[in-house]
């Protein structure tokens, strides 16, 4: 076996170093903690593989030859390079073991997507899920932050957010409708109805601006609502769950996922208040991150986007 093709023990690699530091071989050897003649072995071991001296003996203290300067910054590169490589690898498998990490707003997150996640995992297996639940604009935060894989919310293709300018590809994966609802007076008709009387005289309960359904229904409804609907707002909220409530009150008109109301309005606590031109159609939809994600991670966004 010639030098070119001998094995390389990576431990030679450390005492080159250490001796170059040092210039002195003991100091080098204590410095790694074995005997002077280890040392004075490994480091001619290394000259063999290389095929040329990389120590001037002759010199007190010794010092690198010419080709021992030009190794030198080659070989420090090179370790850095594998205990880079090496850190990345044992984070790439401490995220795998991590599994899913998803942001969700409050309402999917509690509703859609237990259900949901449940159908993927009969294909793909039982995973372990970490869960971020917030509203839009935190939940876009972590998103470009890079913290989730996966980011579940409302979408509505009139209203662009900051992940498609950003790049991220985007699944639809279901379907809702907000609808405006207010509690049922005695005679089961709306206490407020949109169209009965002017849109400035109904009290409404509306998302705060940093929700995705609150950007949407300021965006899609303005035309009917004549402007900002901040104006004629008596309460606004983060979670549709608490306008909900607000609204069986009877507080306001409220603009609710069908979903979440489908026994209210069956047991008439609560009613339809307005007409179908002021229902609002939505998307349930999965982004991703951009750039390659984990082998569970791709494996779930193939499944999805199939």
């Amino acid at each position: 076996m010639g030098p070119g093709n001998r094995p390389l023990d990576l431990e030679w690699l450390e005492d080159f170093l250490a001796l170059a530091e040092s210039g002195n071989f003991s100091r080098a050897a204590q410095a790694r903690f074995i005997a002077q003649p280890a040392l004075s072995r490994h480091i001619r071991s290394l000259e063999e593989w290389v095929g040329v001296a990389l120590f001037d003996r002759s010199a007190h203290p010794t010092v690198l030859t010419p080709a021992g300067q030009r190794f030198k910054p080659l070989l420090e590169d090179l370790l850095a390079r594998l205990e880079a490589a090496r850190i990345k690898a044992r984070a790439a498998h401490d995220e795998a073991a991590i599994g899913l990490r998803f942001a969700a707003t409050h309402l999917l997150s509690l509703a859609f997507f237990p259900p949901w996640f449940s159908r993927v995992e009969q294909t793909l297996g039982p995973r372990t899920v970490q869960m971020y639940s917030n509203n839009l604009e935190a939940c876009e935060d972590l998103m470009l932050q890079r913290s989730v894989q996966f980011l579940l919310c409302y979408g509505h293709p009139a209203v662009p957010g900051r992940l498609e300018e950003s790049g991220h590809p985007m699944y639809p994966i279901g379907d809702e409708t907000l609808l405006p609802v207010a509690a049922a007076a005695p005679d089961g008709t709306p206490a407020f109805q949109l169209g009965a009387a002017a849109v400035d005289e109904l009290p409404i309960l509306a998302y705060h601006a940093s929700s995705g359904l609150g950007r949407m229904l300021q965006a899609c409804l303005r035309p009917l609502l004549g402007g900002d609907v901040a104006h004629r707002t008596v309460f606004s909220a983060h979670h549709a769950v608490v306008l909900k409530s607000m609204a069986l009150e009877g507080r306001g008109i409220a603009w609710l996922p069908q979903s979440l109301i489908a026994a209210e309005l069956q047991g008439g606590q609560l009613v339809v208040a307005g007409g179908s031109e002021w229902a609002l159609q939505m998307q349930i939809r999965l982004y991703r991150q951009p750039v390659e994600m984990t082998e569970s991670a791709e494996a779930l966004w193939a499944l999805v986007a199939a």
